[in-house]
């Protein structure tokens, strides 16, 4: 038998039990509810942060009410932050400076379960993160506490200078209570009155909305206030990481029974969202039973799995068929991560646009396992918590997944892409499709691509 590390033992005498420590951090750790633990006071855990997208989770419990240190250190080419939280709530204390090591204090913390949350800032690597806490935080691990309920979140803060919030209806927030959460995807163009009229407001019950987006005016309010019935609809042009960080953002997106995310680019929203309150407070709608949604762009990131251009052309289909790793299909993924939409990226503008293409090698890349959902123009998908999606609107949704007569051919950067009999559903307005076990009274077609061929879509109308 080897002997123990002089960590090791650190680790035994702190928790009674070596292997109970958390030493090493162990993907996919990128949200609070796979948060990675238990953390042991005192006990360094080794750790790193591979891209922009990436984000660690950890979890440990306090025994009693007692100050909480946080060290973060990492390589000289990096800049990385830490988020101490509560089991529910924005973050109570953080380091987001230049400093390496990143350190803090928060002071006389109340006992019990705490998470940290290290994002990156710029660079990329390894780092090593360290608490120090009253308890050996031996008894954690598992699944977050529950989201509280409404009519918890206090008075409205004030509104920073530089946000434009724009509000119909009333400013306070209204107590509503809640069962489910629900995902509404729309794709684009004229947005679907039913799927405000005849599924949004039901589920809210006359709560508040809010409507998020990075750029663009409030035309939203009224149209929604009378769509839904809501006490309030506001629009928060939330276009910069320290707006998104904004005590009166975080309250406005929590307190919210619905929130709507506008068109506009998907890649802006996750380089100014991601990592911020904003992404932890629509997590908060979704889980104590609100409906999170969006149109276009905003549908978009919804998804697990995100067509992120990022400063590239759009895709488009004639150009992605052409080479597996073509410059203007980027796919990043970590921002949300609803459990209505897992394994899911989704695309909008869908039939107008000719989108099958690039959404066949999304689904190509996404793997075996993985779906598309895609939106076409004046159309939307609700989907409630059983994971049923039914559509409403003017067209069409499109499902893409493989199943066992499923053939990547050819998935190789620098070369066409040749993928045969993908499964291809389409619902028509009024027909559903489930997204958590895949059932549906549709039956498929059968769908292939080559890339080598100006025609290279067979059927040769895929829709």
């Amino acid at each position: 038998m080897k002997a123990l590390s002089l960590l090791g033992v650190v680790a035994l005498l702190l928790c009674g039990n070596a292997q109970a420590c958390l030493q090493q951090e162990s993907e996919n750790n990128n949200s609070e509810s796979r948060a990675d633990g238990p953390l042991c006071s005192g006990v360094a855990v080794q750790a790193a942060i591979g891209s922009r997208t990436d984000s660690d989770w950890y979890v440990f419990d306090t025994t009693s009410t007692g100050n909480i240190s946080v060290s973060l250190s990492h390589g000289n080419n990096a800049d990385f932050d830490w988020f101490l939280y509560r089991a529910s709530g924005s973050y109570i204390a953080s380091g987001q400076s230049s400093s390496n090591p990143e350190s803090g204090t928060y002071s006389a913390s109340p006992a019990g379960q705490h998470f940290i949350k290290v994002t990156r800032y710029s660079g990329s690597g390894a780092y090593q993160l360290s608490v120090t806490f009253n308890g050996s935080g031996s008894g954690g691990g598992g699944e977050p506490e529950p989201e509280p309920g409404n009519c918890s979140y206090g008075a409205r803060p004030s509104k920073p200078g530089g946000l434009t919030a724009t509000i119909v209806g009333s400013s306070s927030d209204t107590c509503v209570s809640l069962t489910t959460p629900a995902v509404l995807l729309m794709g684009g163009g004229a947005d679907v009155d039913a799927a405000f009229s005849n599924r949004i407001k039901p589920h809210i019950k006359g709560g508040n909305v809010v409507v998020l987006r990075t750029s663009g005016t409030a035309a939203y309010n009224s149209y929604l206030q009378g769509l839904t019935n809501a006490a309030s609809v506001e629009t928060l042009i939330v276009n910069t990481r320290t707006k998104a960080n904004s005590d009166y953002v975080d309250w406005a997106i929590r307190a919210a029974e619905f929130v709507f995310i506008a068109g506009g680019d998907q890649s802006d929203y996750l380089n100014q969202w991601q990592g911020t309150k904003v992404e932890d407070a629509l997590l908060h709608v979704y889980n104590k039973g609100g409906a999170v949604g969006g149109t276009s762009a905003g549908n978009h990131v919804l998804g697990q799995f995100i067509y992120d251009p990022d400063g590239v052309l759009g895709a488009i289909s004639s150009e992605a068929v052409t080479d597996f790793c073509h410059e203007t299909v980027n796919i990043s993924n970590d921002f949300l991560n609803l459990a209505l939409l897992n394994g899911i990226i989704t695309d909008t503008h869908f039939e107008q646009r000719d989108r099958m293409g690039r959404s066949a090698v999304f689904q190509a890349k996404l793997g075996s396992t993985g779906r598309v959902v895609a939106i076409s123009e004046a159309t939307s998908m609700f989907v409630t918590a059983n994971g049923n999606g039914v559509v409403d609107g003017a067209n069409e949704v499109y499902v893409l997944r493989a199943d066992s007569q499923t053939q990547y051919q050819q998935t190789s950067c620098g070369q066409p892409v040749i993928i045969n009999n993908l499964l291809r559903y389409k619902l028509l307005p009024g027909q559903s499709y489930n997204l958590l076990n895949n059932s549906t009274s549709v039956s498929p077609t059968r769908l292939s691509i080559d890339g080598r061929s100006g025609s290279f879509y067979n059927p040769g109308n895929p829709y």
